[in-house]
């Protein structure tokens, strides 16, 4: 039985352990982040959940901020679902959608600028 491994073929995958553990790859981004997307489906909205929650985590944001993004993201998500069978609750939907980008935006705004580079 050989012990060779197979060579990396980027310098990116040459990260990993040298005992044949997982490797790393780079993702090129150049430190940028992405402008925030529309929210116009419910994959969108659960990226707003996913979001709050890091910010929380790295204390960008309060938890009663991060309470309040949950309330509003699972009443968005909930009209999505109504809106399936009864279409006419799309202007309910629409301006509960640009009140949790109104409060997202306002949360983006507070949240500290990211150092070093």
């Amino acid at each position: 039985m050989s012990t060779r491994q197979p060579k990396p073929s980027t310098p990116a995958e040459r990260t990993g352990s040298a005992a044949g553990g997982p490797t790393l790859r780079v993702i090129r981004g150049e430190g940028k982040r992405r402008p925030p997307e529309p929210l116009t489906s419910r994959d969108a909205v659960a990226r707003v959940l996913i979001e709050a929650g890091a910010d929380l985590l790295l204390r960008h944001i309060s938890s009663a901020r991060a309470e309040e993004i949950e309330r509003q993201v699972d009443q968005v998500l909930e009209l999505f679902d109504r809106v399936d069978s009864a279409p006419v609750l799309m202007p309910v939907l629409r301006r509960h959608l640009d009140e949790l980008e109104a409060l997202m935006r306002e949360t983006r705004a507070r949240r500290p600028l990211r150092r070093g580079g």
